[in-house]
């Protein structure tokens, strides 16, 4: 691949020579670009664990984290207690203090859970979603998802690294960058990979996986009885049928290894 693209920007500077002027600093951009596409593509993986880190730095910083004192993050421990690797990937989990109902993973397996998601959901649901968002950083997608979020727009020219050394980002490129953790969208191949993925772990770990499709099938009801979606909802579904189709695959998966369904919070009281 390197070969190639050599070849390609050398053709490029013969080109030059031949060319007009106005020509020759189009041609010049293209190369300039061209190389620093070369540059961001290869970057390492101690220079993506570096930019992964600092964006979630800037996120925490940027968002009121609840104390370790604080009901929410009490609660959070407990039920992840005994969870430390995904994978040999470590794994810490906080809590942000928002209204929004949402929850992500990072690739260097950082878990954020909303306060307003943990509001809706009760303990086997809150965990399914967490097994859910464990599940994309095991096969990868929030790692190739930020890669593509580093290679687009003016983020290029910030990870054209020199020297081996990664780029300083700026407060608006991290900004831009702890967004796309907090609203990616997969694919319904990689949702559909990650809900496997989390129920094996999630039953790895002693937790029991029906309550993500509990949790699928509340977010399911919302929708229907409100007509609006969550920011999570939005990100995990695209179509009624799909998720009927995803909360069956899970419901034949927890009834053929023979787990008993959870009673809800609300059937309790």
């Amino acid at each position: 691949m390197k070969k190639r693209t050599k070849g390609v920007i050398l053709a490029l500077f013969c080109a030059l020579t031949v060319l007009p002027a106005s020509a020759q600093f189009n041609l010049k951009k293209a190369i300039g670009g061209a190389t620093k596409a070369v540059q961001a593509a290869t970057l390492t993986d101690a220079q993506m664990a570096s930019y992964v880190k600092e964006s979630v730095d800037w996120m925490d910083k940027n968002n009121p984290v609840l104390p370790e004192d604080d009901p929410y993050t009490i609660r959070l421990r407990k039920l992840t207690e005994g969870i430390k690797d995904a994978d040999g990937i470590p794994l810490n989990f906080k809590v942000y203090n928002v209204t929004d109902v949402n929850a992500f993973a990072c690739p260097d397996g950082s878990v954020r859970v909303f306060s307003s998601l943990m509001d809706i959901m009760d303990d086997d649901e809150l965990m399914g979603i967490i097994g859910h968002e464990i599940g994309h950083v095991l096969k990868r997608h929030s790692k190739n998802a930020f890669r593509t979020q580093l290679l687009t727009g003016a983020l290029k020219d910030a990870v054209a690294s020199t020297g081996g050394k990664a780029a300083a980002l700026t407060e608006s490129q991290l900004g831009t960058l702890g967004e796309s953790f907090i609203n990616a969208k997969y694919s319904q191949k990689q949702e559909n990979e990650a809900d496997n993925c989390g129920y094996d772990f999630l039953k790895t770990h002693g937790r029991n996986p029906w309550g993500m499709v509990m949790a699928f099938e509340k977010f399911q009801k919302m929708e229907n009885s409100s007509g609006a979606k969550s920011s999570y909802f939005s990100k995990m579904f695209s179509s009624h049928p799909e998720t009927s189709a995803r909360i069956k695959n899970m419901t034949k998966r927890c009834e053929k290894d023979g787990l008993k369904r959870p009673e809800s919070a609300a059937s309790k009281k």
